[in-house]
């Protein structure tokens, strides 16, 4: 792997990052149930990957279905955490996945976590506290250790995908979303009918093509260049951008905690991308010698 092919991954998971955190700021402005949500959009973006990959190959490896059952049990497990205990608590336990996926990768994949990604895990730790410091509270413990549980399979899911970096990983995203979208549509049967507004309708479609089906592509093709603990690290971006895109849209401006935990997150996900990017330039030029 080149120094450049390692730049396009770190731009295309900045990317997903980018693109995952407007979710927030549109599902608001649905008043629907979080199944019907999670199913629609899942079954939009699966036909935006659908349209992508024309012919998917699913060979219903072990890579290929393990990581799609994590995603999609990610996704579950992050709806049912926000409706268990409060937001602020959902997204911070979620996002200690960087941790996990340093064992588990190293374990599974045998890629070293190198010193830089465990100084940024420490900053990146500390600027989640400080961003949602006011919004912390106890939950409830079941709703807890269902965020914490979907820490686990989120960085599942990115060791199972780095698992298939020789091969195509966007056929495991495609059936996550099949997997998701069944599961939640579902369960909607026995939930109050969503109402389809103009502006409801043109928020799901939002969601399931802008934030979810082309970030995953972005992600697949993230996947294949950088390590897993790399691209884990780089997605803790996403609640850091949230606040921003609420700014441009609704004009609500950022607290000062939010403002320096997402500095220092960015400084740390940015520090950690150069460092890795420069430590395959010097291997690249190690091994043309």
């Amino acid at each position: 792997m080149n120094s450049r092919q390692t730049r396009i991954g770190i731009l295309a998971m900045v990317a997903t990052a980018s693109l995952w955190s407007i979710g927030g700021l549109f599902i608001k402005v649905i008043d629907w149930n979080p199944m019907a949500i999670a199913g629609l959009r899942s079954f939009i973006a699966s036909l935006v990957l659908l349209i992508y990959l024309k012919k998917p190959k699913l060979h219903l490896s072990f890579p290929q279905v393990a990581a799609a059952v994590a995603n999609a049990v990610t996704m579950l497990l992050f709806v049912i955490a926000n409706k268990t205990t409060t937001a602020a608590n959902a997204i911070l336990l979620q996002y200690i996945a960087p941790i996990f996926t340093a064992f588990i990768g190293a374990a599974l994949l045998k890629e070293r976590t190198r010193i830089e990604h465990w100084i940024a895990f420490v900053v990146v730790a500390a600027g989640m506290i400080i961003m949602f410091m006011d919004k912390l509270g106890g939950g409830q413990m079941f709703g807890n250790i269902i965020a914490l549980t979907s820490a686990v399979t989120f960085s599942l899911f990115f060791v199972f995908m780095r698992m298939q970096k020789d091969g195509s990983p966007f056929e495991s995203i495609l059936l996550s979303h099949w997997i998701t979208a069944g599961v939640c549509l579902l369960v909607s049967f026995f939930l109050p009918m969503p109402d389809f507004t103009i502006k409801s309708v043109g928020a799901i479609m939002t969601l399931g093509i802008i934030q979810i089906g082309i970030p995953s592509i972005l992600f697949a093709v993230a996947i294949k260049r950088i390590t897993a603990v790399s691209a884990n690290l780089i997605a803790v971006i996403e609640p850091v951008f949230n606040p921003v895109w609420v700014f441009l849209v609704l004009h609500e401006s950022p607290g000062i905690n939010t403002v320096i935990g997402g500095a220092a997150i960015v400084a740390a996900v940015t520090g950690v991308s150069i460092v890795s990017s420069k430590r395959q330039s010097r291997q690249n030029r190690i091994s043309a010698e």
